[in-house]
Protein backbone atom coordinates (compact mmCIF):
# COMPACT_ATOMS: atom_id res chain seq x y z
CA UNK A 1 0.00 0.00 0.00
CA UNK A 2 1.40 3.40 -0.90
CA UNK A 3 1.07 6.59 1.41
CA UNK A 4 -0.71 8.35 -0.92
CA UNK A 5 -3.83 8.69 -0.30
CA UNK A 6 -3.22 9.24 3.22
CA UNK A 7 -1.66 12.35 1.63
CA UNK A 8 -3.98 13.99 -0.74
CA UNK A 9 -7.49 12.35 0.70
CA UNK A 10 -8.09 14.88 4.03
CA UNK A 11 -11.77 14.68 4.69
CA UNK A 12 -14.52 11.88 5.20
CA UNK A 13 -15.93 13.25 1.95
CA UNK A 14 -12.83 12.56 -0.43
CA UNK A 15 -12.45 9.27 1.37
CA UNK A 16 -16.04 8.36 0.46
CA UNK A 17 -15.18 9.07 -3.45
CA UNK A 18 -12.23 7.46 -3.14
CA UNK A 19 -13.48 4.43 -1.37
CA UNK A 20 -16.56 4.05 -4.22
CA UNK A 21 -13.37 4.75 -6.75
CA UNK A 22 -12.03 1.91 -5.63
CA UNK A 23 -14.81 -1.18 -5.16
CA UNK A 24 -15.98 0.01 -8.44
CA UNK A 25 -12.57 -1.39 -9.61
CA UNK A 26 -12.71 -4.52 -8.41
CA UNK A 27 -15.33 -7.12 -8.84
CA UNK A 28 -16.71 -7.07 -4.93
CA UNK A 29 -19.47 -9.05 -4.13
CA UNK A 30 -21.69 -7.16 -1.86
CA UNK A 31 -24.50 -9.04 0.49
CA UNK A 32 -23.16 -8.05 4.21
CA UNK A 33 -24.97 -5.05 4.84
CA UNK A 34 -25.12 -3.48 1.74
CA UNK A 35 -25.54 -4.43 -1.80
CA UNK A 36 -23.67 -1.72 -3.45
CA UNK A 37 -21.05 0.84 -3.86
CA UNK A 38 -22.36 3.57 -2.39
CA UNK A 39 -23.59 2.00 0.69
CA UNK A 40 -20.74 -0.16 0.87
CA UNK A 41 -17.98 2.99 1.12
CA UNK A 42 -20.47 4.61 3.55
CA UNK A 43 -20.49 1.78 5.85
CA UNK A 44 -16.68 1.07 6.21
CA UNK A 45 -15.75 4.59 6.37
CA UNK A 46 -18.39 6.23 8.76
CA UNK A 47 -17.82 3.95 11.02
CA UNK A 48 -14.77 3.29 10.94
CA UNK A 49 -14.51 6.78 12.60
CA UNK A 50 -18.03 5.98 14.99
CA UNK A 51 -19.91 8.20 13.23
CA UNK A 52 -23.88 7.95 12.42
CA UNK A 53 -25.06 6.13 9.32
CA UNK A 54 -27.89 8.59 9.10
CA UNK A 55 -27.99 12.57 9.25
CA UNK A 56 -24.12 12.68 9.17
CA UNK A 57 -23.45 15.58 5.74
CA UNK A 58 -22.50 17.89 9.69
CA UNK A 59 -19.34 15.82 9.13
CA UNK A 60 -18.50 14.87 5.36
CA UNK A 61 -15.91 18.64 4.60
CA UNK A 62 -14.46 17.21 8.48
CA UNK A 63 -10.49 16.40 7.83
CA UNK A 64 -9.15 13.43 9.45
CA UNK A 65 -5.94 12.97 11.30
CA UNK A 66 -3.18 10.79 10.00
CA UNK A 67 -3.83 7.99 12.03
CA UNK A 68 -7.31 7.76 10.74
CA UNK A 69 -6.41 8.20 6.99
CA UNK A 70 -4.20 5.21 7.59
CA UNK A 71 -6.79 3.14 8.86
CA UNK A 72 -9.45 3.93 6.21
CA UNK A 73 -6.71 2.97 3.63
CA UNK A 74 -5.63 -0.50 5.46
CA UNK A 75 -9.14 -1.20 5.35
CA UNK A 76 -9.95 0.06 1.67
CA UNK A 77 -7.09 -2.13 0.68
CA UNK A 78 -8.22 -5.09 2.84
CA UNK A 79 -11.68 -4.77 1.71
CA UNK A 80 -10.11 -4.59 -2.03
CA UNK A 81 -7.74 -6.95 -2.08
CA UNK A 82 -8.39 -9.38 0.52
CA UNK A 83 -12.21 -9.26 0.11
CA UNK A 84 -12.55 -8.93 3.30
CA UNK A 85 -16.37 -7.96 4.32
CA UNK A 86 -16.74 -4.49 6.07
CA UNK A 87 -18.58 -5.69 9.59
CA UNK A 88 -15.15 -8.15 9.90
CA UNK A 89 -12.78 -4.83 9.11
CA UNK A 90 -14.76 -2.40 11.97
CA UNK A 91 -16.17 -5.56 13.89
CA UNK A 92 -19.58 -4.66 13.87
CA UNK A 93 -23.07 -5.55 12.08
CA UNK A 94 -25.91 -4.04 11.84
CA UNK A 95 -29.78 -6.36 12.08
CA UNK A 96 -33.02 -4.85 12.90
CA UNK A 97 -31.63 -1.55 12.90
CA UNK A 98 -29.21 -2.05 16.04
CA UNK A 99 -25.50 -2.77 16.04
CA UNK A 100 -24.02 -6.12 17.23
CA UNK A 101 -20.16 -7.06 17.88
CA UNK A 102 -19.25 -9.48 14.55
CA UNK A 103 -15.83 -11.11 13.88
CA UNK A 104 -14.65 -14.15 11.78
CA UNK A 105 -15.76 -16.61 15.17
CA UNK A 106 -19.67 -16.00 13.64
CA UNK A 107 -21.58 -15.33 10.54
CA UNK A 108 -22.05 -11.83 9.03
CA UNK A 109 -25.84 -10.93 10.33
CA UNK A 110 -28.26 -10.70 7.70
CA UNK A 111 -31.27 -13.28 8.20
CA UNK A 112 -34.69 -12.41 6.84
CA UNK A 113 -36.00 -13.70 10.18
CA UNK A 114 -35.02 -9.57 11.14
CA UNK A 115 -38.39 -8.48 9.41
CA UNK A 116 -40.49 -11.05 10.93
CA UNK A 117 -38.85 -10.49 14.34
CA UNK A 118 -39.71 -6.28 13.81
CA UNK A 119 -43.19 -7.47 13.07
CA UNK A 120 -44.13 -9.36 16.01
CA UNK A 121 -44.20 -12.51 14.41
CA UNK A 122 -47.16 -11.40 13.22
CA UNK A 123 -49.59 -12.98 12.70
CA UNK A 124 -47.68 -16.12 12.95
CA UNK A 125 -48.40 -16.26 16.81
CA UNK A 126 -51.37 -14.52 16.37
CA UNK A 127 -52.87 -13.49 20.42
CA UNK A 128 -51.04 -16.49 22.24
CA UNK A 129 -48.76 -15.58 24.93
CA UNK A 130 -45.02 -15.70 24.08
CA UNK A 131 -43.15 -16.85 27.16
CA UNK A 132 -40.01 -18.65 26.36
CA UNK A 133 -38.11 -18.38 22.52
CA UNK A 134 -35.02 -20.38 21.51
CA UNK A 135 -32.70 -19.29 18.91
CA UNK A 136 -30.84 -22.04 17.65
CA UNK A 137 -27.21 -22.14 15.92
CA UNK A 138 -27.88 -17.95 16.81
CA UNK A 139 -24.17 -17.20 15.96
CA UNK A 140 -23.63 -13.91 17.09
CA UNK A 141 -26.93 -13.91 18.68
CA UNK A 142 -28.44 -11.21 16.86
CA UNK A 143 -31.71 -13.39 16.04
CA UNK A 144 -32.59 -14.21 19.96
CA UNK A 145 -31.36 -10.74 20.69
CA UNK A 146 -33.75 -9.16 18.29
CA UNK A 147 -36.56 -11.49 19.79
CA UNK A 148 -35.60 -10.11 23.52
CA UNK A 149 -36.09 -6.52 22.27
CA UNK A 150 -39.14 -7.18 20.90
CA UNK A 151 -40.97 -9.39 23.49
CA UNK A 152 -39.61 -7.58 26.36
CA UNK A 153 -41.39 -10.44 28.76
CA UNK A 154 -39.53 -13.82 27.61
CA UNK A 155 -36.65 -15.48 28.49
CA UNK A 156 -34.48 -16.40 25.44
CA UNK A 157 -31.89 -19.41 25.18
CA UNK A 158 -29.49 -19.10 22.42
CA UNK A 159 -27.68 -22.45 21.39
CA UNK A 160 -24.69 -23.25 19.14
CA UNK A 161 -22.41 -25.76 19.12
CA UNK A 162 -19.58 -23.43 18.26
CA UNK A 163 -18.42 -21.87 21.74
CA UNK A 164 -16.17 -19.36 19.66
CA UNK A 165 -19.61 -18.09 18.48
CA UNK A 166 -21.34 -17.95 21.81
CA UNK A 167 -18.52 -15.72 23.31
CA UNK A 168 -19.58 -13.15 20.75
CA UNK A 169 -23.41 -14.00 21.27
CA UNK A 170 -22.45 -13.26 25.59
CA UNK A 171 -20.91 -9.79 24.18
CA UNK A 172 -23.86 -8.69 22.59
CA UNK A 173 -26.45 -9.93 25.32
CA UNK A 174 -24.47 -7.53 27.90
CA UNK A 175 -24.00 -4.71 24.86
CA UNK A 176 -27.88 -4.86 24.51
CA UNK A 177 -28.51 -4.84 28.54
CA UNK A 178 -30.54 -8.52 28.03
CA UNK A 179 -28.27 -10.51 30.75
CA UNK A 180 -31.43 -11.27 32.54
CA UNK A 181 -33.17 -12.64 30.11
CA UNK A 182 -31.00 -14.30 27.82
CA UNK A 183 -29.06 -16.94 28.11
CA UNK A 184 -25.95 -18.66 26.06
CA UNK A 185 -26.01 -22.53 26.05
CA UNK A 186 -23.54 -24.81 24.22
CA UNK A 187 -25.77 -27.09 22.09
CA UNK A 188 -25.62 -29.37 19.24
CA UNK A 189 -29.06 -28.75 17.82
CA UNK A 190 -31.56 -29.53 21.01
CA UNK A 191 -29.10 -31.83 23.24
CA UNK A 192 -27.80 -28.82 25.18
CA UNK A 193 -31.73 -27.54 26.30
CA UNK A 194 -34.13 -28.54 28.76
CA UNK A 195 -38.16 -27.40 28.49
CA UNK A 196 -40.65 -26.34 25.68
CA UNK A 197 -40.55 -23.10 23.98
CA UNK A 198 -43.31 -21.17 22.38
CA UNK A 199 -41.41 -19.99 19.46
CA UNK A 200 -38.10 -21.69 18.13
CA UNK A 201 -36.21 -19.71 15.56
CA UNK A 202 -33.87 -21.72 13.50
CA UNK A 203 -31.21 -20.35 11.00
CA UNK A 204 -28.97 -23.09 10.58
CA UNK A 205 -26.22 -23.91 7.91
CA UNK A 206 -27.96 -25.01 4.69
CA UNK A 207 -25.77 -24.16 2.12
CA UNK A 208 -25.53 -27.28 -0.17
CA UNK A 209 -22.08 -28.93 -1.63
CA UNK A 210 -22.58 -27.33 -4.77
CA UNK A 211 -23.23 -23.74 -3.82
CA UNK A 212 -20.06 -23.85 -1.29
CA UNK A 213 -17.49 -24.82 -3.65
CA UNK A 214 -18.61 -21.74 -5.58
CA UNK A 215 -19.10 -19.29 -3.37
CA UNK A 216 -18.08 -15.92 -3.58
CA UNK A 217 -14.45 -14.96 -1.83
CA UNK A 218 -16.10 -12.63 0.90
CA UNK A 219 -18.36 -15.27 2.09
CA UNK A 220 -15.09 -17.70 2.86
CA UNK A 221 -13.69 -15.39 5.78
CA UNK A 222 -16.82 -16.74 7.14
CA UNK A 223 -17.05 -19.88 9.50
CA UNK A 224 -17.43 -22.77 7.04
CA UNK A 225 -19.33 -24.48 10.17
CA UNK A 226 -22.15 -22.12 9.67
CA UNK A 227 -22.48 -22.40 5.97
CA UNK A 228 -22.01 -25.86 4.95
CA UNK A 229 -24.84 -28.39 5.28
CA UNK A 230 -23.78 -31.54 3.42
CA UNK A 231 -24.91 -32.48 -0.42
CA UNK A 232 -28.34 -30.88 -0.25
CA UNK A 233 -27.84 -28.33 2.44
CA UNK A 234 -30.01 -30.41 5.06
CA UNK A 235 -27.84 -32.01 7.24
CA UNK A 236 -28.97 -29.90 10.42
CA UNK A 237 -31.98 -29.29 8.48
CA UNK A 238 -33.06 -32.51 9.41
CA UNK A 239 -32.83 -32.70 12.65
CA UNK A 240 -34.88 -29.99 13.59
CA UNK A 241 -37.16 -31.60 11.99
CA UNK A 242 -37.64 -34.27 13.61
CA UNK A 243 -37.13 -32.97 17.17
CA UNK A 244 -38.68 -29.98 16.99
CA UNK A 245 -41.94 -30.96 18.52
CA UNK A 246 -40.77 -32.38 21.55
CA UNK A 247 -39.51 -29.05 22.55
CA UNK A 248 -42.19 -26.68 21.27
CA UNK A 249 -45.79 -26.35 23.81
CA UNK A 250 -48.37 -26.90 22.41
CA UNK A 251 -49.69 -24.30 19.76
CA UNK A 252 -45.94 -23.58 19.65
CA UNK A 253 -43.98 -22.24 16.03
CA UNK A 254 -41.48 -23.53 14.64
CA UNK A 255 -39.54 -20.45 12.18
CA UNK A 256 -36.58 -21.32 9.82
CA UNK A 257 -34.61 -20.14 7.33
CA UNK A 258 -32.85 -22.31 4.43
CA UNK A 259 -31.94 -19.83 1.81
CA UNK A 260 -30.98 -21.73 -1.68
CA UNK A 261 -32.33 -25.20 0.25
CA UNK A 262 -36.03 -24.59 -0.05
CA UNK A 263 -36.28 -26.22 -3.17
CA UNK A 264 -34.44 -29.72 -1.51
CA UNK A 265 -36.46 -29.22 1.62
CA UNK A 266 -39.81 -29.65 -0.36
CA UNK A 267 -38.29 -32.43 -2.49
CA UNK A 268 -37.20 -33.85 0.48
CA UNK A 269 -40.40 -33.70 2.78
CA UNK A 270 -43.04 -33.76 0.17
CA UNK A 271 -45.49 -34.29 2.95
CA UNK A 272 -44.38 -31.76 5.75
CA UNK A 273 -47.10 -29.03 5.37
CA UNK A 274 -44.72 -25.96 5.33
CA UNK A 275 -45.88 -22.41 4.85
CA UNK A 276 -43.24 -20.47 2.96
CA UNK A 277 -43.28 -17.36 4.63
CA UNK A 278 -43.34 -13.97 1.61
CA UNK A 279 -40.79 -11.39 2.63
CA UNK A 280 -41.30 -7.56 1.87
CA UNK A 281 -37.91 -6.98 2.05
CA UNK A 282 -36.15 -9.36 0.35
CA UNK A 283 -34.74 -12.84 0.99
CA UNK A 284 -36.56 -15.89 0.56
CA UNK A 285 -36.73 -19.69 2.13
CA UNK A 286 -38.51 -19.19 5.20
CA UNK A 287 -40.57 -21.48 6.46
CA UNK A 288 -42.79 -22.00 9.66
CA UNK A 289 -44.40 -24.68 11.20
CA UNK A 290 -46.98 -25.64 13.41
CA UNK A 291 -45.99 -27.85 16.55
CA UNK A 292 -49.36 -30.18 15.71
CA UNK A 293 -47.98 -31.05 12.32
CA UNK A 294 -44.72 -31.35 13.24
CA UNK A 295 -45.39 -33.98 15.81
CA UNK A 296 -47.69 -35.85 13.08
CA UNK A 297 -44.67 -35.13 11.00
CA UNK A 298 -42.56 -37.57 13.06
CA UNK A 299 -44.97 -40.16 14.27
CA UNK A 300 -45.71 -40.70 10.76
CA UNK A 301 -42.18 -41.33 10.10
CA UNK A 302 -41.86 -43.73 12.63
Amino acid sequence: MTTQPCDDLLTIRDWLRYACTRFASHDLCYGHGTDNVWDEAVFLVLRSLALPLDDNAVFLDARLTREERQRLAERIDRRVHDRVPVPYLIGEAWFMGIPFHVDERVLIPRSPLGELLANGLQPWVGGRSVERILDLCTGSGCIGIGAALVFDEAQVDLTDVSEDALGIARENIVLHGVEDRVHAIQSDVFEGVTGRYDVILANPPYVDAEDMADIPAEFRHEPSLGLAAGDDGLDVVRRILTEAADHLTPGGVLIGEVGNSEVALEAAFPMLPLTWIELEQGGHGVFLLQEEDLRQFVNHSK
